[in-house]
């Protein structure tokens, strides 16, 4: 159940990122106030890793991410909502997400001008942030959300 519900919030932030580039403060740092006081009252993360994985899939998250806002890269909503995600699960389903989003961007980036052309003028419409002459920098959140789709068989 718990999994479920991450995948939900991580589906309301891909939504919300892919349609405006930006994830509101209040599905990230609320997420990451929700998911630090039940690390703090149960002593374990949202997915029921010990609270010392949590903070280091923190630190991992913080690690991974704070380089590419520097660059300008991330927006300070992805840090937030890998940060969260971090101290809502472990470091291999952090590092799983990470890496995921990473190949599926990268994927999206050699298919987009090929799939683009042929989706529906109201799909691209509604995700027009994810083309990929909009920005430098696309939105990270729904690259994260197919990430941890496809790293749950080997990380939970």
């Amino acid at each position: 159940m718990q999994l479920f519900v991450l995948l939900i919030w991580l589906g309301l932030c891909a939504a919300q990122d892919a349609r405006q580039r930006r994830i509101s403060n209040g599905l990230t740092l609320g997420a990451a106030a929700l998911a630090l006081v039940w690390l703090l009252c149960t002593g374990t993360t949202w997915l029921g890793a010990d609270a010392e994985q949590g903070g280091w899939a923190c630190v991992i998250a913080l690690v991974l991410t704070l380089p590419g806002y520097w660059m300008g890269r991330m927006g300070a909503g992805d840090v937030k909502l890998m940060t969260a995600l971090g101290l809502a699960t472990n470091g291999l389903f952090v590092l799983g997400a990470f890496i995921g989003a990473g190949l599926v961007s990268l994927v999206w980036l050699l298919l987009a001008p090929r799939v683009w052309l042929h989706m529906s003028q109201r799909l691209t419409n509604r995700l027009r942030h994810l083309a990929q002459y909009s920005s430098k920098k696309l939105p990270f959140a729904p690259f994260v959300l197919i990430g941890v789709l496809l790293a749950l068989p080997w990380v939970h």
